[in-house]
């Protein structure tokens, strides 16, 4: 065996026993979850579809401004007597009469013709335009879902790093109750504390278990929205990597937001589009009823006996220059600029309304992300000061300075403190994605940075 067969061999193992990519996905990194989604999510393949149906409209109506060319043809075998049926065929002389005896004939003919459309005022070039604009409608559909199951993601993402976060807080919390627990039986066999806080110790530990089983639930849920997001099985065993973290951004001007967002959001440019499209739409209704020129030619050849095909004497052919101008229509045009105005009226009045609405969006984002960081800035200070406390209490406890419910307090209030600052976290770093999302920024840091 050569070299090369022992190469191909091993390569094709390589292939057949390696997991495949999709399998491989199963701790997923945030870019790589809405890469995913972008790619399986049935929204974004229905827009893409719509887009790629409106292409080919697009390539349809441009057809229009080119000739037609098509060949046709046919064969006859025929035998006539209309002329013994003249009226005045009884008028001939009777030899005349006699010869003309009617006998079956063949007759073939074929050709290629070509047509053109040589002026329509203006509604070739009108059909092309508004086509464009409804693909580029399309296009701005699609960016618009695209981010739309982005920031889905992103938030579905962050639900699970927030169970995932809660959960690890209510396991801490159930360390330190056991801990308090062994240290209450150690103190009950000294004698120096009594059966009463052994029994409250162990009853505080067993409280936990139910909030544990229900940060699982919420763990299991989250998941299953984020399955469902990357079009995978509500079961699959999807982790995501990282934490949940806050990472603070410099957040530019309301009013830089809402200009960018003018500018760059597909929802706006989509409503844009729509407009022009009305416009075109009265531009054709005008045109109705006005001068149209088209150009007809034909060059074939038409034979009794197919010898003579290729015969140029048997050639036929013919041009034709045609032109309408309607003279009156009983106020079609008028009825088609009235409804073209009204559209546009309305289409204006929608694009006014999603410009209203974005700028809100972008003022209610913008409080919720500064509350947000605020509340951050509250909640760590309260989880030092309560881990602070938990401490002293816990050092109190064993020098019995300090009650069980002292200490179960300030679990309490240490497991409520971090709770917080996970969920202040949640919201600050939703609140950031949505601020973006909502400005048509990117959604992730290290896009933003780039």
């Amino acid at each position: 065996m050569t070299m090369l067969q022992r190469g191909l061999i091993l390569l094709i193992l390589a292939v057949a026993v390696s997991p495949s990519r999709a399998e491989d996905d199963t701790v997923l990194t945030l870019p790589r979850a809405i890469q995913l989604a972008l790619d399986r999510n049935p929204e974004v393949q229905v827009s893409a579809a719509q887009l790629e149906e409106f292409k080919g409209k697009v390539q349809e109506v441009r057809a229009g401004a080119f000739p037609t060319i098509k060949a046709d043809g046919f064969g006859l075998r025929l035998r006539d007597p209309s002329f013994l049926n003249s009226s005045s065929f009884d008028d001939l002389p009777p030899d005349f009469r006699q010869a003309l005896v009617p006998r079956a004939a063949n007759l073939f003919d074929a050709g290629v013709g070509l047509k053109q459309t040589l002026y329509s005022a203006g509604k070739v070039r009108n059909g092309i335009r508004l086509a464009k604009e409804g693909e580029q409608e399309k296009t701005d559909t699609l960016e618009s879902v695209r981010r739309s199951i982005a920031l889905r993601v992103l938030e579905a993402f962050h639900d699970c790093l927030l169970s995932v976060a809660n959960l690890a807080v209510l396991r801490e919390t159930r360390d330190q109750r056991q801990k308090q627990l062994d240290l209450a039986r150690s103190r009950f066999e000294l004698g120096v504390a009594t059966e009463i806080d052994v029994l409250r110790s162990q009853v505080n530990l067993a409280n936990v278990e139910p909030d544990i089983i229900r940060a699982e639930n919420r763990i299991r849920l989250a998941r299953a929205a984020l399955n469902t997001l990357l079009v995978r099985d509500l079961e699959a065993p999807t982790e995501v990597a990282g934490r949940l973290e806050y990472r603070p951004w410099a957040v530019p001007p309301v009013r830089s937001l809402q200009q960018e967002a003018l500018e760059r959001r597909p929802e706006v440019l989509g409503a844009r589009h729509a407009v022009a499209q009305t416009r075109i739409l009265e531009r054709l209704a005008d045109s109705e009823n006005k001068l149209n020129v088209e150009f007809d030619t034909r060059w074939g050849v038409n034979v009794r006996d197919l010898e003579n095909v290729l015969d140029l004497s048997y050639t036929r052919w013919n041009f034709t220059v045609k032109f309408e101008l309607p003279l009156y229509d009983g106020g079609r045009k008028a009825g088609l600029l009235v409804q073209a105005r009204s559209r546009q009226r309305a289409a204006e009045q929608t694009l006014a309304q999603i410009e209203n609405n974005i700028k809100l969006e972008i003022q209610s984002a913008f409080d919720i992300l500064r509350a947000s960081s605020e509340a951050i800035a509250v909640a760590r200070l309260n989880v030092t000061q309560a881990e602070r406390v938990l401490e002293m209490m816990q050092s109190n406890y064993r020098y019995g300075a300090a009650t069980t419910l002292d200490v179960i307090d300030s679990q309490t209030s240490l497991s409520q403190a971090r709770n917080t600052e996970n969920n202040a976290t949640y919201a600050h770093e939703v609140a950031k994605a949505r601020l973006r999302h909502a400005a048509g920024r990117t959604l992730l840091d290290e896009e933003e940075t780039k």
